[in-house]
């Protein structure tokens, strides 16, 4: 045959392909069973996700990670382009059925916080605000924290800190003050802790305590913390 090369069989022709001849067909794959399927380069893509069940989703792994505030899960759905309609109509449904309860959540923040962190009310009250908990569902948590309760936990924070403590006691007067006020602690609570305990320390810091004035010095710090705060407002 003039200008082809042919064979018959398993063999291959090498003439260019002619008009009208057959295109070649798609590629297939083998399924199961070892019967080959065509794969569909036109298949329809799958429908886009409805917006309640993302915002469902959203909300599931956050709370996977902990539990969250209405707040919280409302700003995430929120960064996530989720509508307030629809974000609205999702925790409405959760709040119905129990998965979101900032009531729980301010009661098991305030338990685990301060028997964790040793953290006071006050501080506790800053991070349920901060996490969007209401004012008076967040009072009624910090209530089941009385104060000696409190105080003893105070004592347990500088009896514990003092014994990796160096250094002369008004320095470490000052410096574990200072710790409780981080924490919290009004100055009256953090400055009888601290003189108790360095009261039975040693007798250099014993004989240092007994010209504490525990009130007084309270009264003063309560004085310049309501002129911090008038300042700032």
């Amino acid at each position: 045959m003039a200008g082809r090369r042919a064979r018959t069989g398993r063999g291959w022709d090498a003439s260019p392909p002619r008009a009208g001849d057959a295109t070649t067909p798609p590629r297939s794959r083998r399924g199961r069973g070892g019967r080959a399927e065509e794969t569909d380069p036109e298949a329809t893509p799958s429908p886009p996700q409805d917006e309640g069940e993302l915002a469902r989703e959203i909300c599931l792994r956050q709370l996977a990670v902990r539990p969250r505030t209405r707040a919280e899960l409302a700003g995430a759905l929120a960064r996530r382009g989720i509508s307030e309609e629809v974000a609205a109509q999702v925790l409405d449904r959760y709040d119905e059925v129990g998965i979101v309860d900032d009531a729980a959540f301010a009661r098991a923040w305030v338990s685990s916080r301060h028997a964790g962190r040793g953290l006071a009310r006050r501080a506790l009250a800053n991070e349920l605000r901060q996490r969007g908990v209401d004012g008076e569902v967040a009072s009624e948590a910090l209530g089941e924290l009385d104060e000696e309760t409190e105080a003893e936990t105070a004592r347990a924070l500088v009896e514990r800190k003092l014994r990796a403590t160096r250094g002369e006691p008004d320095a470490v007067f000052r410096r574990l003050v200072g710790m409780l006020a981080r924490k919290g602690y009004a100055p009256g609570v953090a400055i009888r802790a601290v003189k108790d305990a360095l009261a039975a320390q040693s007798a250099e810091a014993a004989e240092f305590a007994e010209h504490i004035d525990a009130d007084a010095l309270a009264d003063a710090e309560n004085d310049l913390d309501h002129r911090d705060r008038r300042t700032l407002d």
